[in-house]
């Protein structure tokens, strides 16, 4: 990871959410020195926190899946989770209200819960699912050991035996679509819809999603879903922590203009630095030989690089598919509001109709639609006392023309989201009891985080956008720019960008393993 001798090699990472975060404290515990510009005047990115009014509010993600992604992060960095982090495994894991049924389902935090759930729902869908989860954990396993901690520079580690013996599985998974899979367990809407609603998590829909990420229900179903108190603000804390820890130098209110090169050959060149301006508008010169940017890989190829240097002009985004964008509201509400858990999802009976207009041929704010709310003072400190907080998030279009958070569009379609949640979760006088609200809108997502097309996670993974399909973590005309979060591999949430900023390490050491780093990750001095 660096020079024998001489002086540590210089990088820069660009962008201060986890993905950078991640990045920087990995490359600086492996010996660089490393500096971390990010353009807000607070780190987070996606996962940002708002506080007003006593409330503490996430802003981005919510679910805490994939445990071990997390600690394994940690340990590469010589600590863990528990050192880290104090996480509340939510029993139940999450309610699911459906349009046209007065009583909710709960999810429980056992396997065994749940097949008894699903077989006291739909008699004989027990045993099926049982079968379901199993392939889901075996996939799961082998995805992580195969293909998550892959940069696909070399294809011939994939070349192994499990993975060979698995090809007709793959070539089924592939082949067939989430929504499709789930049918083949159960009939009952409510169940089908419990199985593939995973596919929102991917940015996707479950009729355009490989029914290879079923594998995404051995972790609601089976491992549990998981809290870290404090919030998801506390692992950006942790995390940011740690790379101070490891001497990274980080700069907010520090917008990177573009990235410097200088030629090698036609069309090719290798980095040289970034130019970057502070909050007082002044310019800076960072001059490295490394530039890693966890930014948004649209806003990083199309207004960072000359086109000659592209490796993913304009054109090849105009053939790829936005994940949704989001209506996204934080709530103080007065008083208890037992109707709803940790975690409430709303599911309308219409599905198809639901995910055709966020990303359909005419695309539009469903109404009504199917939405999620989080209670996070269902388990922390996070609202005054006597309050309740929560987090509201309405999947629509990726459309920034819709506008922010102040547009009466957004507005609007938060108003709805509000009143459709008092009448199914039966809290009629919700609305009368807001103490506190904020909204955000896709344009609020271009603004803060250069987000293409206003889309709250990335690009979806749809088939053509998973895998080795996926963007790669690398520059093909620019030596020395290398990619995290989750525009590339291995896609999109919290876990994949923690892995994306390992991949990172592995593309500069030139490993083309497919397993996890051993940990904990050498330092530069040994």
């Amino acid at each position: 990871m660096r020079p024998r001798h001489g002086a540590p090699e210089r990088t820069v990472v660009i962008g201060g959410g986890i993905s950078g975060l991640a990045t920087a404290a990995l490359l600086a515990r492996s010996g660089r020195d490393v500096t971390l510009l990010e353009k807000n005047d607070e780190l987070g990115g996606r996962a940002s926190l708002l506080e007003r009014d006593g409330f503490r509010f996430d802003l981005g993600p919510s679910w805490f899946l994939m445990p071990e992604v997390f600690d394994h992060f940690f340990r590469l960095m010589g600590t863990s989770s528990a050192e880290q982090l104090d996480l509340v495994r939510l029993e139940p894991g999450y309610r699911v209200f459906s349009e046209g049924h007065a009583d909710p389902i709960d999810i429980a935090a056992t396997r065994a819960e749940n097949v008894a759930l699903f077989e006291a729902i739909e008699p004989g869908s027990g045993a099926r699912l049982e079968r379901y989860l199993d392939s889901a954990g075996e996939v799961y396993e082998l995805a992580k050991k195969r293909f998550l901690y892959t940069t696909f520079e070399s294809l011939t580690p994939l070349l192994a035996a499990d993975v060979i013996r698995e090809l007709p599985r793959f070539a089924k998974l592939f082949g067939t679509d989430l929504d499709s899979a789930a049918g083949s367990v159960v009939s009952d809407t409510r169940l089908r819809q419990i199985l593939g609603y995973p596919a929102v998590f991917l940015g996707s829909s479950p009729y355009s999603t490989p029914s290879m990420y079923h594998l995404m229900s051995h972790l609601d179903l089976e491992d549990g879903v998981y809290y870290p108190r404090g919030g998801f603000a506390r692992v950006i804390e942790a995390i940011a922590g740690l790379a101070r820890e490891a001497g990274v130098r980080i700069e907010t209110g520090a917008t990177v203009r573009r990235i410097r090169t200088e030629s090698v050959g036609r069309r090719r060149a290798r980095t040289t630095g970034v130019d970057w301006t502070d909050a007082a508008g002044a310019t800076h010169v960072e001059e490295v030989s490394v530039v890693v940017s966890a930014a948004d890989l649209h806003h990083t190829e199309t207004k960072l690089l000359p086109p000659a240097l592209r490796t993913y002009p304009q054109s090849y985004w105009d053939k790829k598919t936005p994940g949704p964008g989001a209506v996204l509201l934080s709530l103080g509400v007065r008083g208890e509001l037992p109707q709803l858990l940790h975690h409430t999802l709303f599911f309308t009976t219409d599905w198809r109709a639901n995910f055709d207009a966020i990303g359909g041929s005419s695309p539009h704010i469903p109404d009504p639609a199917s939405l999620y709310v989080c209670k996070p003072s269902a388990t922390d400190d996070v609202a005054p006392e006597g309050h309740e907080n929560l987090f509201v998030l309405v999947p629509i279009p990726a459309d920034p023309t819709l506008g922010g958070g102040s547009s009466d569009t957004i507005r609007a379609a938060g108003d709805r989201a509000i009143a459709q949640i008092a009448e199914w979760a039966d809290i009629p006088d919700l609305t009368e009891r807001i103490t506190a609200r904020h909204d955000v809108g896709p344009a609020d997502f271009v603004e803060s985080i250069n987000a293409w097309r206003g889309t709250m996670l990335g690009p979806a993974h749809t088939l053509a956008q998973s895998a080795l399909f996926r963007a790669g973590n690398v520059s093909k005309r620019v030596d020395g720019l290398v990619y995290a979060g989750g525009s590339t591999i291995p896609g999109i949430g919290l876990p994949m960008c923690l892995i994306s900023a390992e991949l990172v390490v592995k593309r500069l050491n030139g490993d083309t393993s497919t397993e996890a780093l051993p940990v904990p990750l050498p330092t530069g001095r040994e």
